[in-house]
């Protein structure tokens, strides 16, 4: 009978073995992507604060479209902020094209506004559409 690796980790006080560890990994992973980040205020002010991030797109007619991505401020991961962006890029005509760093960069943060609350609650952001987005 072949003799069996275990191979582990330190986390904190305790000794995971990989198995372990996999499963502690996949929990908090399922944590962070199902907490309902719209119903997070801010602790010192008691409001929501939305993190801007500011999209040029160069369109498939080759004008550039600017708009403005809105997002709860605890959503940090660029990959779920550039979903946001391509999902309204489909809605518009423009799925398939580019969006990354390049198009998109983070810009500032502002308090939650009444007409950004109903789409933020409902898709988890919202969009300020600035030029050539028609």
């Amino acid at each position: 009978m072949p003799h069996k690796v275990r191979t582990t980790t330190f986390v904190g006080h305790f000794i995971l073995c990989q198995e372990e560890m996999k499963y502690l990994v996949n929990i908090v992973l399922l944590l962070i992507f199902t907490q309902d980040f719209s119903q997070t205020p801010n602790k010192t002010t008691g409001k929501m604060k939305i993190a801007v991030w500011d999209t040029y797109v160069t369109k498939k007619d080759g004008s550039v479209m600017h708009f403005d991505i809105l997002a709860p401020e605890e959503i940090k991961d660029t990959t779920v902020i550039y979903g946001y962006g391509k999902a309204y890029l489909k809605t518009k005509g423009q799925d398939g094209q580019p969006l990354t760093s390049k198009e998109c960069r983070f810009c500032h943060v502002e308090t939650l506004r009444p007409n950004w609350d109903a789409d933020i609650k409902k898709q988890g952001y919202f969009i300020i559409e600035m030029e050539n987005c028609n």
